[in-house]
């Protein structure tokens, strides 16, 4: 029991701090892309460090080489001269300033290679960089977004839904209202254009609208004949 205890929190515990990172991850996500920045930008001074001391050892070489060069021309002159005394010390510089030129193209070689190496891997944190940036931004964008869809409560919603439903009412009874009013309209005028023809028939004008009893009896009689 203490054992499913224990195992019970340490996994509120996992599941708090998955929830808390999980609630701020685009703050977590911007502080990264900063140390990340930050570290590319210190890798770049790294390689600009590298490329200079690549540059100061190729100007010693360069230094080395004159310094050579001269030696030996002075050597053959002592030389000539028959100061062999003298051409042996320069000799023995010279031996010197040609170990001193190896390890100098030893190190300028490997500053060469180690400046291309790091130049390689600032290019493609670079790019991994922009590319998590762009996230970052569309991450951005979509959490405005939401927070935006996020401001328009649920009772506006269900206003417009009934205030919709209020106006096709209202527009039902007013089609239903207009269609009355024009039946009435034709009842009233078929009315009175009944009226008045009663009116005339009743005065003899034109042929009666109804039969009277007169002319019914005259229809009997002329039956039995």
């Amino acid at each position: 029991m203490f054992k499913t205890l224990i195992t019970l929190v340490r996994g509120q515990s996992a599941d708090t701090a998955q929830a808390i990172t999980d609630a701020n991850a685009l703050t977590i996500l911007r502080q990264q892309l900063r140390d990340a920045a930050h570290g590319v930008e210190s890798a770049k001074r790294s390689v600009a460090v590298v490329i200079t001391y690549g540059e100061r050892e190729k100007k010693a070489l360069h230094r080395i080489a004159q310094q050579i060069e001269d030696l030996e021309a002075r050597a053959l002159d002592a030389l000539d001269k028959g100061r062999e005394d003298l051409a042996t010390e320069a000799a023995a510089a010279i031996a010197e300033l040609e170990a001193e030129r190896g390890n100098t193209e030893k190190a300028i070689a490997t500053y060469d290679a180690e400046t291309r190496r790091l130049r390689e891997e600032v290019s493609l944190a670079e790019q991994h960089l922009r590319v998590l940036q762009r996230g970052k931004q569309l991450a951005d964008a979509t959490a405005k977004s939401q927070r935006v869809r996020g401001t328009m409560p649920d009772g506006v919603i269900n206003s417009l839904r009934e205030a919709e439903a209020t106006l096709e009412r209202l527009q039902d009874r007013q089609g239903l209202s207009e269609a009355t009013a024009v039946a009435m309209a034709d009842l009233s005028a078929t009315g009175s254009a009944e009226a008045t023809s009663a009116r005339l028939a009743a005065a003899g004008c034109g042929a009666p609208l109804r039969p009277d009893a007169a002319a019914v009896l005259d229809r009997l009689k002329q039956t039995r004949t």
